[in-house]
């Protein structure tokens, strides 16, 4: 019984992250549909001439990305309150939590450092997020539990060195401070994109996408096409687009499977009689 409330609630959850997602898109729509009333004028994005239209679009997505990263950081949140109920994390990894700390502060870093508010701000709630997570994780975790993977002493002392080595690189006077620290949000988001298509194979495997959770699919997809657009036409920056080009091909991937395949029953070996 408990566990069919949890999996409502974490349900419930995920409808919501898409019923705020379709309210973000409206409201972005209305804010920027003005600037498209002219549509025989071109105007400037990202240095180059385009449509009002195409404009509004960017100008769009530049207005929702902060919001929608805030809203994915928030998708791990009825995971952590099951784990906090049930006082055990079960079979669950901590790596999730300890690399969203890690891989958000060296974001705050490039975000400030370059002077994108956007990136700064949205990024900072996901370390303050991620913080809580891996606290109430490890509150419930056993003290020599090693499959985290690893051990919790690990994960504190990886997150630990990240943002140390960060702190520094910050606080240098080094030429290219700033892309230097960019590139290596880019292996995180590479390593932190692959990780789901792992379980694609046995969803390919099973031909039962019930383990892909659709809001959540949808939600990123969002995300990832705001920051892809914004990152190219916005700011032109590669470690903006780069990364969330991949993570936009994983949710497209994502969601082409759950197509496919649906929620329906995996092919199970049958024992023989």
């Amino acid at each position: 019984m408990m566990k069919r409330l949890g999996a409502s609630r974490a349900d419930g959850l995920c409808r919501g992250v898409a019923a705020a997602l379709f309210v973000l898109l409206a409201l972005g729509f209305l804010a920027t549909s003005a600037d498209a009333s002219d549509e025989n004028s071109t105007i400037a994005v990202g240095g180059t001439t385009s449509s009002p239209l195409f404009a509004s679009f960017v100008n769009f997505c530049d207005l929702i990305a902060p919001y929608c990263g805030v809203i994915c950081f928030l998708a791990p949140f009825p995971t952590i309150m099951q784990v906090s109920r049930n006082k055990t994390v079960g079979n669950l990894p901590l790596l999730p939590y300890s690399s969203m700390v890690a891989n958000g502060f060296v974001w705050v870093c490039y975000g400030l450092l370059k002077s994108l508010p956007s990136v700064l701000y949205s990024n900072a709630v996901g370390v303050v997020l991620g913080a809580y997570y891996f606290a109430t994780f490890v509150r419930h975790c056993g003290p020599m539990a090693s499959n985290l993977p690893g051990t919790v002493g690990l994960h504190i002392k990886g997150a630990g060195a990240v943002i140390l080595l960060n702190l520094c690189l910050a606080g240098s006077k080094l030429p290219d401070v700033a892309e230097w620290i960019g590139k290596e949000g880019v292996v995180f988001c590479v390593i932190l994109f692959a990780s789901p298509l792992a379980a694609l194979k046995h969803v390919i495997a099973t031909k039962s996408a019930a383990s892909i959770p659709l809001p959540f699919t949808v939600a990123c997809f969002v995300n990832c096409t705001a920051w892809s657009v914004m990152g190219w036409w916005k700011l032109r920056d590669f470690n903006i687009y780069f990364p969330n080009l991949l993570g936009l091909a994983s949710a497209v991937t994502q969601l082409a499977l759950k197509g496919m395949y649906g929620d329906r029953a995996g092919i199970e070996k049958k024992l023989p009689m």
